[in-house]
């Protein structure tokens, strides 16, 4: 009850068990021995019941009768599967068919539904039909294979002993069995017409393919049962019985129509008289004794006995001729047991030898082996037939003397004068042509004939040491002697019946190189004279004789010409000459035609000799009228002179001189002659055409050796052309429409004129002088000059000429002719034609290019079209524009043609090139259904071969096997070519169709399937995904990427293409990943190592790295977290899988004993990054005797090109042209002699050129490798979820990784062209690295519980490890590679930042600690990583100082800026001042201080209304980060100060050149992307960096403050009007206020009374700079109202619209988004006010000395009670703000304050309960931080609190800042309006109004009134009225509310902070003075 094989027991099983065998015996796999050994032990039973099926029953028809309700369990599914009655019907059918089990049946039928796929167009029955016929061949094969095996007295095939012992004793126990029984019945009952017949009934016969396969596995099955029974003969021999069964077999046999024995039978002949040999015997091998003792012949005397009676007995048998064979062979078997000293005991049978042999001549032995058994078309197929028939000739010859002799009596006959017996003449005529048929044919090279030719001593030539020359003196064995003498003596005693069968027999045994030459001694001998017996002309079979005749002929031929003029090509009497005459004048030419082939010094010889001029004479007998037959022949010789090419140059001039084809007319010549004639009268008529197919045979071998441009000059013009115009016009074009006697021929004539045209195109380079007409003067005029005939082809090809109308009719007509799979006459003739076609098309279009761009540069009146577009055209015969399909459907019979596949292939992928046909071509394909199906399987067919094979060179062509094998290579790389050049197009393309994507529908909508699937064809996509796959499941990995790598690397290429296009990305991950878990799979088996191929295997792994990326990308956006984490796990594990370590019991216990046993492995990604070879061996220099070397490398870089890889390499065909050229150009006599010594030079150079080719692609694989590898790993880092890989697992795999490609890069060998990708890499994982730790730290793991080896996970010496690493990169890079050290400084700047200590919030608490406790503080990790990092810079010393320094002067600007902050983070880490030290004593200082000058220009391009290049922008913004970060320190500052800082930027002009506010300019020009910022923006970009610069060096020169104060006043106030400008600036935007606040700051600490005093100020510029310093102050004090309006006016903010509030958002909300404005106003009021403060204090120390900035008024901007009598004080003090100003201030800052401190404490409680925040409000949080619209919800949870805890810190810190500066501005305000009321209340003299000036009343008012400051500030009259109204206006103001909020303050801020009770004792001092009694 056992369930159904899926893969059906009548074939699945068999196809293993024919897998294993040829594993074991013809691939030689190892294990492969076990492995067969169980397959053997499985199915014996199939051995031994040799094709028998399994028996039908009763039971099993009512189990699969029941399947369609009940179900059937079928093996590998679960439960029962229901079939569909249709499926059981055939079932049953099936069953009954093939007489065969029902559940045999099913199985098949299931089987051939599942392998439907691969069997396009047929049903699942047809396709059980070819399973089970494949079943049984797989088990003939196998059987076979394993008889092959055995050891035996044949041959060997050099296996182990082990297998040879397995398969032997297998054999061995089915011979016994009686497997020879049942092989033979099975010959006789398989029939393939009685199993059509059975078929055909059964409907079971499907296309003309499926019959043509389904009739091939059956004659194979057949065949190959016969040679399993030949196979044992040959190793071992049958039993008596068994030879009796195989004799009487043979008794029934018949022949075939054409008298020939089936292949079949004539194996089972072969069979016997392997039987009956014994020859094996006199080879005398080391095992001749236990051979001897295992021969039946001799050691049973009754096998001997009843082989004889069953042979000698006289019934005849169906075949007299086979009868005599086996009795010839069965005599001369006794005949050899009757030499041996066994065979006394058989001396009854072995007398009876001659006897038989003469039966066997009666039966005309000779005749049957020459018609019945070489006529067979298999008996070319086996080595070994020819050998046993040859050993069979030979001892007939040797053994059989007497029979031989005859020939003797023969001869006396003649002498007599009597006719011979005929029957003797008959078997001389027989054998001699058996001979000669025989040993013509040699398609082993075996040349057994050798045995003939025994050498005589003037034959000793080195060259010649044949099989039996090894001793030079050694005597030649009896039998070659006799054999030689019965060749001569039939020479000798030749008669004239036998004279054309003894030619016929000496052309056989000349065929060979060796044998030739024996062959054409003995012809040479022949003629002389042997002695007074012989007449003086010699022997009739020798050269003198042959050439003598052929001379006489020509003679009395010429005598007969009637006249000058050719009328005689009418009706020519044949004339001197019988039929029989010319019989053997052709065989005599076929002679000279065979030994000249072979022999080029025969040629030589024969050619030069001064009597014979054989080319002469037969060129004069073509002259003559003589049969076109024999002027074929001549023809033919003629070609085989041809081969030599020294020969063939004069050949030309004797055919052009002998007119053969006119080329010239005489004048007044009315019709043509010569050859043209012939062919179109004689041979048309005739409808045959051997002269024509000869002449097109020496044209092509002509054209072959050599093909002079001046033939026929001074007759005609000179040139090829009037032969082409023959071929072309004579005989191609009319071919289709002359009549042929026999079918074959027109498709002969058809080749042979292709085959020229093929040759001539193939040699024909287009060059520019062929598109020049020129001329050439003939009998003194000009004609017009040929062209040479590859120019004239390409023309014709290239418009829609007749020859390519016919080129594509007869591809049409091929394919159709192979559609019938029926064999016809010129079957293989007609594949050629077609062949040379193809290749014709396919050098056209390689050509094509070059071509017409020659002829567009050369302007000529030729019109051609481009080929591609000509194959479009539309068919004559089809009516459909249907070539290229044509051509494309040649594909689908590369089974049985390679060659016409692999040249469409090749053709087709030229023609996708091209885009604009890509589209008509899917049209073309896709219309047909039928057409388009055939077209796919035809691709698929072509990729799927299992025949192909990598790695064989093109010169290898020697075994057809190997050259059918490179061929199928080389087509699926072609069409891979054509798939990946496609899919770079657009769509739809050809590649997309091919691969099964939708063509007719959006291509992303395709939803590919297993082939098969709902029905799903088998698509290209499959094929390559099946090619990959092969043995991916194995340990060893993808068998393809081994055996063809190159075919692997494309395959994988076409994958990633598809998986990269956005179109098809997604259809083919979703396949992959779904069915095929392709990336997993194959990425197991990184890294490819190929020893011999390393280029192929780095691709191999670029393109699957690199589709890996898009995988790791794809799944971690579609959030497929598995199918991430196991490729991640794959990749990074360093931990074994769990299958490799061993036994879980072992592993256990390991584990129990050791903690941490477990042995890591390298990571996947490391054994990857080991695989690529960083270093590269380069070629050394040329080594030139004679070349120049700089003229040869200028020639070898004008031949480079980029080839189709992208790789610039070097055209070697063309450089060895170029160079031979050169070579061919010397002229003299020493030139010549060195000729040698300069071919061999040129040859050395081309070597070097190939090898720097190598180097080219070697580098560039690498570079792709790594490039892919760095993809791979950034993906990783970048795109994969961070949780997927461990925090401390990331920073350890980072490590990993920096260590590694630093070891490598660092290495002394390593190229330097892979240093940027390495540099790259190394710049992100540092990036990643920084990254990672920061985080770790944020999360709290960090330092307060860091574990003590280091910092976060990865410890400290590791960092130091990197650090030292990267510092050693930088340094070996030295002076180039700027660009390169660009990324390693980024590098660097992202590992500085790890030990940057993170923002943390200000608590206000903090300033509890008391000093000594923060100096007592341990060293906290961030500090001390610090420290060791400095430590470990400083130790590479003044080097890495000075080339950071030179890059931050000079080179490239990313470059420059990354180096600049490099010095930057440098600088503000080291406390030793050591790199400062170096900056400022080697001068690069002073450089970059100078450099600010020259960037003035650049920068004033800048403000351009046209957004330019912003580079100068951002070098300048670094080089003034780097400057403020040294004007720091004191020293930096005051180097600074020294080396004209600020000179330098006085200079600056662009600090004038304030642009227009954005609101005044056309919308139109903004940058829509928002990048390139306004012209304003970028004039603030400029302005404020110098404005900080000047506020560090004013804090950091507190020493020398008079020096820095003075220098930075000189720049305000040359730039006095801008800056007075930008104070007095109406629009208060964010940048504005930035301005303010920074001009602000710096006023009020430069722009100060004796600001210049002790400074050298010209005396007479001294009070215009007094001036300009009271303006700034006037412009600083006035800025109050308007900052004081803008912040706490909300009715103007809203009068002035949107754009203040986006400028500066109201401080109302407790966040306000933009953190950076916030602090401005309230920072330029505390400037202001510290102003005003330092200018009281400044004045004077004491109140009543001091100076007064602020009216005695308290007109609030917003004024509470709304009183109008204010109006008239603000009248008259319109130009000095009032106190009231202060006051508002002062109240605003108190409530602000509040609120700040509000903020600051909500800020302060979120971070410490950020656990508990709600999602929205983090949410919230993080938007702050996070750019673009659904940012926030990417982000994983974990991400999420670290930006909401940076967001909190960012915000407590900001509002600590604030609180700050409110505290600052109410104590400053306190002051202010303190010393004010104590001025104006106690000291200040009121004036009457009407008073225009009243006396002062002190000096200090004196002096205000003259002063200009107390001018400049108005307050000239202050009335006693004012002075009252202040006192209560204050009193009223400064409210107990005021106080108490102000007192507030202090208590919750300025304890912690500064000056304590300040406020308090202000607020007391205030209240005092307003209280005061009014005086």
């Amino acid at each position: 009850n056992e369930a159904l094989l899926a893969r059906a027991s009548l074939w699945g099983p068999l196809k293993e068990l024919w897998d294993t065998v040829e594993g074991a015996v013809w691939r030689r796999q190892p294990e492969s021995v076990h492995l067969l050994d169980l397959q053997l032990k499985k199915h014996k039973p199939n051995f031994l019941s040799l094709y028998k099926n399994p028996p039908k029953s009763a039971e099993q028809r009512e189990k699969v009768r029941k399947a369609s309700t009940e179900g059937i369990a079928i093996q590998g599914q679960q439960g029962a599967r229901l079939l569909p009655e249709q499926l059981l019907t055939e079932a049953f059918i099936l069953s009954d068919l093939f007489d065969i089990g029902e559940l045999a049946a099913l199985e098949l039928l299931l089987a051939g539904e599942n392998q439907q796929p691969h069997f396009p167009g047929l049903s699942r029955g047809l396709v059980a039909v070819l399973l089970y016929w494949d079943g049984k061949l797989c088990v003939a094969n196998s059987l076979r294979s394993l008889i092959q095996s055995r050891h035996g007295k044949t041959f060997t095939l050099e296996l182990s002993g082990e297998l040879v012992a397995l398969t032997t004793r297998f054999t061995d126990e089915l011979m016994s069995q009686g497997l020879t029984r049942r092989l033979l019945t099975l010959v006789s009952e398989i029939n393939v017409t009685r199993e059509f017949e059975r078929l055909q009934k059964e409907r079971g016969l499907g296309n003309e393919k499926h019959r043509k396969e389904v009739s091939d596995l059956i004659k194979e099955c057949r065949q190959a049962l016969a040679d399993c029974l030949f196979a044992w003969t040959c190793q071992s021999p049958l039993g008596k019985d068994d030879t009796l069964a195989l004799i009487a077999h043979l008794e029934t046999v018949t022949v075939e129509a054409d008298g020939s024995l089936d292949s079949v039978n004539l194996a089972l002949v072969m069979a016997l008289l392997y039987c009956l040999d014994v020859s094996f015997l006199e080879q005398g091998t080391e095992d001749r004794e236990d051979l001897l003792q295992a021969l039946p012949l001799l050691t049973e005397k009754q096998y001997v006995s009843a082989v004889h009676s069953r042979l000698v007995d006289g019934r005849p048998w169906k075949l007299p001729g086979l009868q005599a064979v086996c009795r010839l062979a069965w005599a001369l078997a006794l005949h050899a047991l009757s030499q041996l000293p066994q065979g006394s005991a058989l001396a009854e049978f072995t007398e009876a030898d001659e006897a038989l042999a003469d039966q066997a001549l009666l039966g005309g032995v000779f005749l049957f082996m020459t018609e019945g058994m070489l006529g067979c078309e298999g008996f070319t197929h086996d080595e070994f037939y020819t050998r046993r028939l040859h050993s069979l000739i030979t001892d007939f010859l040797a053994l059989m003397p007497m029979k031989v002799s005859n020939a003797t009596s023969f001869t006396l006959w003649l002498c007599i004068g009597n006719e011979p017996p005929s029957s003797l003449r008959k078997d001389l005529d027989h054998l001699m042509i058996l001979i000669g048929e025989f040993y013509s044919k040699d398609p082993f090279g075996l040349e057994l004939a050798l045995e003939f030719w025994c050498h005589t001593e003037s034959l000793q030539h080195t060259s010649l040491q044949g099989s039996y020359l090894g001793m030079a003196m050694q005597r030649p064995p009896h039998k070659q002697v006799v054999l030689s003498k019965f060749v001569r003596q039939m020479g000798d005693l030749l008669p004239p019946t036998l004279y054309i069968p003894y030619l016929r027999m000496l052309k056989g045994l000349a065929n060979g190189p060796q044998c030739a030459h024996y062959c054409f001694s003995l012809l040479k001998t022949n003629g002389a004279p042997h002695g007074d017996n012989m007449q003086v002309t010699g022997s009739p079979v020798s050269w003198e004789h042959f050439f003598h005749s052929l001379m006489l002929y020509h003679e009395n031929l010429r005598r007969d010409l009637p006249n000058a003029d050719a009328t005689h090509y009418r009706l020519p009497p044949i004339r001197g000459i019988t039929q029989r005459e010319l019989d053997g004048l052709t065989s005599f030419l076929q002679l000279l035609c065979t030994i000249i082939t072979w022999s080029e010094n025969a040629r030589l010889a024969l050619c030069e000799h001064p009597q014979w001029t054989p080319a002469v004479v037969m060129l004069g007998l073509l002259q003559c009228s003589v049969q076109p037959v024999l002027k074929g022949e001549l023809l033919l010789c003629l070609a085989a002179f041809g081969k030599s090419p020294e020969i063939a140059a004069s050949l030309w001039q004797s055919l052009e001189y002998t007119q053969i084809l006119q080329t010239v007319r005489a004048p007044g010549q009315k019709q043509a002659a010569g050859i043209e004639v012939e062919l179109n009268e004689i041979e048309s008529s005739c409808e045959e055409y051997p002269l024509t197919r000869a002449f097109c045979q020496l044209i092509s071998t002509l054209v072959e050796s050599a093909l002079p441009v001046n033939l026929g000059a001074g007759l005609r013009a000179p040139g090829f052309q009037p032969y082409l115009t023959f071929l072309r016009d004579a005989v191609f074009l009319p071919f289709p429409t002359r009549a042929y006697r026999r079918a074959a021929e027109k498709w002969e004539v058809a080749d042979a004129v292709l085959e020229v045209f093929h040759k001539l195109l193939r040699d024909y380079e287009p060059q520019p002088s062929d598109f020049v007409q020129e001329t050439v003067e003939l009998q003194g005029e000009q004609v017009l000059a040929h062209k040479p005939p590859g120019h004239s082809l390409m023309f014709h090809l290239l418009n829609d000429s007749p020859t390519l109308i016919l080129c594509l009719s007869l591809l049409e007509e091929g394919v159709r002719q192979l559609d019938t799979y029926a064999p016809f006459p010129g079957k293989k003739q007609l594949e050629s034609a077609v062949l040379h076609c193809l290749c014709l098309l396919d050098l056209a279009l390689q050509k094509e290019v070059v071509f017409m761009d020659l002829l567009r540069e050369s302007q000529a009146s030729l019109i051609v079209s481009p080929l591609e577009q000509l194959l479009q055209g539309v068919s004559a015969q089809s009516r459909r524009a249907d070539h290229i399909v044509n051509i494309a459907r040649y594909l689908y019979h590369s089974s049985s043609n390679p060659e016409a596949a692999f040249q469409s292939a090749k053709i087709l992928q030229r023609i996708a090139r091209y885009p604009n046909i890509q589209n008509r071509l899917v049209g073309d394909f896709t219309h047909d259904q039928t057409v388009s199906d055939k077209l796919m399987a035809g691709f698929v067919e072509c990729l799927d071969n299992e025949g192909a094979e990598e790695g064989l060179e093109k010169g290898d062509d020697s075994e057809p096997a190997k050259k059918e094998a490179r061929i199928r290579h080389e087509t699926q790389i072609h069409i891979l070519n054509l798939l990946i050049t496609s899919l770079e197009l657009k769509t739809p393309n050809l590649a997309l169709y091919l691969l099964g994507y939708e063509v007719k529908k959006p291509i992303s909508s395709t939803n590919l399937q297993d082939a098969g699937v709902l029905g799903c064809p088998r698509s290209c996509l499959h094929a390559i995904l099946s090619l990959l796959q092969r043995g991916s499941e194995r340990r060893s990995g993808p068998v393809l990427t081994s055996q063809a790598p190159h075919l692997a690397e494309l395959c994988y290429q076409v994958i990633y293409q598809l998986c990269v296009c956005s179109d098809t990305s997604g259809p083919t991950m979703r396949y992959l990943r779904t069915s095929q878990d392709f990336l997993f799979t194959h990425l197991q088996h990184l890294p490819f190592i190929l020893p011999g191929d390393e280029i192929s295997a780095l691709s191999q792994m670029s393109w699957l790295m690199k589709t890996a990326a898009i995988e790791l990308r794809v799944t971690s956006l579609n959030r497929q977290r598995s199918h991430t984490q196991r490729l991640l796990n794959l990749l990074l594990d360093d931990q074994p899988p769990d299958g490799e370590t061993g036994m879980e019991e072992s592993r256990s216990v390991s584990g129990f004993l050791h903690f941490d046993t477990v042995s890591k492995v390298r990571r996947k990604l490391l054994s990857v990054l080991d695989a690529i070879n960083f270093s590269q061996d380069v070629p050394e220099l040329l080594q030139l005797d004679f070349f120049e070397r700089t003229q040869i490398e200028q020639v070898i870089a004008n031949c480079e090109h980029v080839n189709e890889h992208g790789h610039t390499v070097c055209n070697v065909k063309l450089l060895h042209r170029v160079l031979v050229a050169e070579v061919n150009a010397l002229q003299g006599m020493a030139a010549i002699g060195q000729r040698p010594l300069l071919m061999e030079e040129v040859n050395s150079i081309l070597q070097q050129v190939v090898e720097r080719n190598r180097v080219r692609r070697s580098l560039s694989a690498k570079r792709h490798a790594l490039q892919s590898w760095r993809g791979l790993v950034e993906t990783l880092l970048t795109a994969c979820p961070a949780d997927l890989i461990p925090a401390d697992d990331r920073q350890i795999i980072i490590r990993d990784l920096l260590l590694d490609l630093h070891d490598k890069v660092l290495s002394e060998d390593s190229a330097g062209e892979l240093m940027p990708i390495v540099a790259g890499a190394v710049f992100t994982l540092t990036a990643h690295l920084s990254q990672s730790v920061l985080s770790e730290q944020q999360q709290g793991a960090g330092l307060e519980g860091g574990s003590s080896s280091g910092f976060a996970s990865i410890a400290n010496s590791a960092l130091h490890l990197i650090l030292r690493k990267l510092l050693d990169f930088i340094l070996c890079t030295g002076g180039g590679f700027q660009r390169l050290r660009a990324h390693l400084y980024g590098s660097l700047l992202y590992y500085l930042q790890i030990a940057q200590k993170p923002e943390e919030p200000d608590t206000l608490q903090q300033a509890g600690k008391s000093m000594w406790e923060r100096l007592t503080a341990p060293e906290d990790g961030f500090s001390k990583l610090q420290r060791e990092n400095l430590a470990i810079i400083e130790s590479y010393g003044t080097a890495l100082m000075e080339v950071v320094c030179r890059d931050a002067c000079d080179g490239h600007e990313i470059g420059r800026m990354l180096a600049l902050a490099v010095l930057d983070r440098i600088l503000s880490i080291d406390r030793q001042s050591q790199w400062l030290l170096y900056v400022c004593n080697s001068g690069y200082l002073r450089v970059l201080v100078e450099s600010l000058r020259q960037d003035d220009a650049a920068l004033q391009t800048l403000l351009s209304p046209q957004p330019p290049l912003l580079k100068p922008l951002y070098i300048y913004e670094s080089k003034m980060a780097l400057l403020t970060r040294v004007a720091k320190t004191g020293q930096g500052a005051v180097e600074l100060l020294r080396c004209g800082l600020v000179a330098q930027l006085v200079e600056c002009q662009v600090f004038d050149m304030v642009p227009d506010s954005d609101s005044h300019r056309v919308f139109g020009q903004r940058d829509p992307s928002g990048f390139i910022p306004s012209p304003l923006d970028r004039y603030r970009q400029i302005l404020l960096p110098a404005l900080r610069l000047f506020q560090v060096i004013l804090t950091s020169t507190t020493t020398h403050h008079q020096q820095g104060a003075a220098q930075v006043l000189q720049w305000l106030i040359v730039h006095a009007d801008t800056i007075q400008g930008l104070l007095r600036c109406q629009e208060l935007s964010m940048g504005a206020l930035q301005e303010l606040s920074l001009l602000t700051g710096i006023i009020s600490k430069t722009a100060l009374p004796g600001a210049l005093e002790g400074q050298d100020v010209n005396s007479a510029a001294l009070p215009e700079f007094q001036g300009h310093i009271s303006r700034f102050q006037v412009d600083t004090s006035t800025i109050l109202t308007p900052c004081l309006t803008l912040l706490y006016d909300r009715g103007r903010l809203k009068r002035n619209g949107a754009c203040f509030q986006i400028c500066l958002c109201r401080l109302s909300s407790s966040y306000c988004n933009n953190d950076s404005v916030l602090p401005c106003c309230p920072q330029v009021c505390a400037n202001i006010m510290e102003y005003c403060q330092t200018l009281l204090l400044q004045s004077s120390a004491q109140a009543q000395f001091s100076i007064c900035l602020f009216s005695p008024s308290v007109n609030e901007p917003a004024s509470r009670d709304g009183r109008t009598d204010l109006a008239l004080p603000s009248a008259l003090y319109s130009r000095v703000p009032s106190l009231g100003l202060v006051l508002f201030l002062l109240k605003n800052s108190a409530a602000d304050f509040f609120r700040f401190h509000q903020s600051h404490r909500q800020a302060l409680g979120k971070l410490q309960s950020l656990e508990q925040l709600p999602p929205e409000e983090l949410k919230e949080l993080c938007a702050a931080l996070v750019s673009g619209t659904g940012g926030v919800e990417k982000i994983s949870s974990v991400q999420r609190s670290l930006l909401a805890k940076r967001r909190l810190v960012q915000l407590i810190n900001n509002r600590a800042k604030l609180l700050a500066l409110c505290s600052y501005v109410i104590e400053t305000c306190l002051f202010v309006m303190w010393r004010h009321l104590e001025y104006y209340l106690l000291y200040c003299t009121p004036t009457d109004p009407k008073d225009s000036l009243m006396p002062g009343a002190s000096a200090y008012r004196s002096r205000l009134t003259d002063d200009s400051f107390g001018r400049a500030l108005g307050l000239s009259r202050v009335s006693q009225q004012d002075l009252e109204q202040l006192q209560s206006d204050m009193g009223a103001g400064f409210g107990e509310a005021l106080q108490r909020k102000l007192l507030e303050v202090e208590g919750l801020y300025s304890q912690v902070r500064s000056r304590y009770t300040f406020i308090q004792a202000l607020v007391r001092r205030i209240r005092g003075l307003l209280r005061q009694p009014k005086s």
